[in-house]
């Protein structure tokens, strides 16, 4: 499923677990939902408290601009539920979204079965052809534990991989104590790509464009260029490393298309949040795919 949450014009981001008790809410428009009854819908592979359904609620009710005390849309029974009260239209072509709203992209992932996921693929190839035509793609695959995420990322690679002239850049967030490494995955994707037969340009275009994520990658250069880069990047602050990795990924995608590759953001450092949220709202073209997977449990009970 492909989930979007717009305001007129404005596309409102919205956490996976909030959007489908919204979703869900939606779909039962004037009858009351017990809290019992939302939580087995939207928490069934998970054991939660009320509190987490509250937390979704308030989201759900800033991201409308509703006010629980005068409700538009989200009206609460106390101690019993809630009840969705605004009018609500169905849209004609289900589809039309996929094609028109740019960018960010939610596909949640039902089924821990590696058979059964055409629907997903599809999306996945739909979202690529976007990037291609020069229209940047940030896709989060959600889902538990065991559910499937990484087979669906590897067969869409798989399949892409065998049709077209693409960079993959695979990177994994690992479970640490801590605040754990700076852009940790996304240095590992990109040393990846770098490594690669035939690559060396690549690393010549992170030279020129984005110096101080080069200076991080010193298996890739000799001990004289590193020293140059330390003197050239010398003060160098977070707001220049997302600036030169936005800028460097554009130029690189003029060529060939990229599609990167973030495992287990749940564990990711916040650094690397920070770049996928400044890829995000750049309005520049490249043929970027950007992949990010993780598990809404371990965002939630970790506050990540």
């Amino acid at each position: 499923m492909i989930e979007r949450l717009w305001r007129e014009e404005q596309e409102v981001p919205l956490r996976p677990k909030a959007f489908r008790v919204l979703h869900y809410l939606l779909e039962r428009a004037g009858r009351l939902v017990t809290k019992d009854e939302l939580l087995n819908a939207v928490w069934s592979d998970a054991a939660v408290t009320d509190a987490v359904l509250k937390v979704c609620i308030g989201e759900i009710r800033e991201a409308l601009g509703d006010d629980s005390s005068a409700p538009r849309f989200i009206e609460t029974a106390h101690r019993r539920g809630y009840r969705f009260i605004s009018p609500v239209e169905e849209e004609k072509d289900p589809r039309a979204e996929i094609r028109s709203a740019p960018f960010l992209t939610t596909i949640l992932t039902e089924s821990s079965r590696a058979v059964g996921r055409e629907d997903e693929i599809s999306q996945l190839e739909t979202l690529l052809d976007c990037a291609l035509r020069r229209q940047r793609q940030i896709v989060f695959i959600t889902g538990e534990a065991g559910i499937g995420k990484t087979t669906l990322v590897e067969d869409f690679l798989t399949r892409i991989s065998a049709n077209g002239d693409f960079l993959i850049a695979p990177g994994q967030c690992l479970d640490h104590y801590g605040a754990g490494e700076a852009y940790l995955p996304v240095i590992e994707a990109l040393s990846r790509v770098c490594r690669q037969p035939g690559q060396h340009a690549l690393v010549d275009l992170l030279a020129r464009h984005a110096p101080t994520w080069l200076a991080q990658m010193p298996s890739l250069i000799s001990a004289e260029e590193r020293e140059e880069l330390q003197r050239e990047i010398l003060g160098a602050t977070t707001e220049r490393m997302l600036r030169e990795m936005a800028e460097a990924l554009e130029a690189l995608t003029i060529e060939t298309p990229l599609v990167m590759v973030l495992e287990d953001l749940h564990w990711s450092d916040y650094s690397t949040l920070d770049l996928v949220s400044h890829l995000a709202r750049r309005r520049e073209p490249a043929r970027l795919m950007l992949i990010g997977t993780y598990r809404p449990v371990e965002v939630i009970l970790n506050n990540h």
